[in-house]
């Protein structure tokens, strides 16, 4: 089921230019061997099936919101401050203040002399003094307090896993939950998750032409991420999961030339209750004994209609450029 058209997005089927040889032909090859059938009407089918069920392509709401569930219950979102400051201008020179306080301490100086020397107030230096460590000093009174939007957090928490990361709309809806406070402070809080819990953006749905194209590619030649999506959206729609089987019977019948067991394989579609597929069975049985024969023996008429299709293109680069004595010695000498 390899393309037969290099970069092809329905590899297996040859896109909807149709189907022009056998997998893993090139348009070098067909002029040299043919081509068994043309079931680019195949493709159309899948597709059809694939628009019919295309609701099922998007993962539904309830798991999204399990999976937004997961991660909030995941994140540690307790962003109130707890400890001393360890960065920022104030930070810096209370530490330096405090080292040479006690340096001087150290080298027996009182605390009138030390504020003399440093150009620092007295109560400054003693409370510089008293303290053990620079830490004592960066912890304001405010630390570990409650605010007025702790009982409002969780919810927050879940509107930001759900991908609402918009201040001005999560204040207006805790604002109706009976929020009291400000705008300012929401605006922070949301400040410190967007820092620490950078927004994911929802993934999204595969395209019906993209799902078509997995359905009818080699498996071997999708990605992880692509042949996982495909896996998934099987498992939701046991309509699409039956069309990918029927589509992966016909490509052997091609692949291994098994045109005795066509009708069986109409059979089972028939008996499927798959409308878009039925009419390309229906198609294939106007013209039996040819698609047979062409998904059996080595022959067909591709070789003609690669020559025709030389002659065509030949003919329109020359259109208005020359005779036809000139179209008539192209013709020849790339035959």
């Amino acid at each position: 089921m390899e393309s037969p058209v290099p970069g092809d997005g329905h590899a297996g089927f040859g896109g909807r230019a149709g189907f022009g040889g056998r997998a893993g032909e090139t348009h070098r090859e067909k002029p040299r061997q043919g081509a068994p059938v043309r079931p680019n009407n195949l493709v159309e089918a899948v597709e059809k099936t694939v628009v019919q069920h295309r609701a099922l392509l998007r993962e539904p709401q309830a798991t999204t919101t399990a999976a937004a569930a997961e991660a909030v219950e995941g994140l540690d979102l307790d962003l109130s401050p707890t400890g001393p400051r360890t960065t920022g201008r104030l930070s810096d020179r209370v530490r330096e203040q405090h080292a040479a306080v006690h340096a001087l301490l150290d080298e027996g100086l009182g605390q009138r002399p030390i504020a003399r020397r440093l150009g620092l107030a007295r109560n400054t230096v003693r409370r510089l003094a008293h303290a053990a460590t620079a830490d004592e000093l960066l912890v304001g009174r405010w630390t570990g307090r409650s605010s007025i939007l702790d009982p409002f957090k969780p919810y927050l928490h879940q509107r930001w896993a759900e991908g609402c990361t918009v201040a001005r709309r999560l204040f207006e809806e805790v604002r109706e939950r009976g929020y009291p406070g400000g705008e300012g402070v929401v605006k922070v809080y949301v400040a410190k998750l967007r820092a620490d819990f950078p927004p994911t953006l929802p993934r999204k749905a595969p395209s019906v032409r993209d799902v078509t194209s997995w359905l009818t590619r080699h498996p071997d030649r999708l990605d992880d991420d692509q042949a996982q999506q495909l896996k998934t959206i099987l498992a939701r729609c046991p309509e699409l999961d039956r069309t990918a089987g029927h589509v992966r019977a016909f490509a052997e019948l091609m692949n291994n030339r098994q045109g005795q067991d066509l009708d069986q394989w109409i059979e089972r579609v028939q008996a499927d209750d798959l409308p878009a597929l039925h009419g390309f069975v229906n198609g294939l049985g106007q013209d039996r004994d040819a698609v047979v024969a062409g998904l059996s023996l080595p022959y067909s008429s591709g070789a003609v209609e690669g020559h025709n299709n030389k002659i065509k293109m030949l003919k329109r680069q020359m259109f208005g450029r020359a005779n036809f004595d000139l179209l008539r010695k192209r013709v020849l000498l790339s035959a």
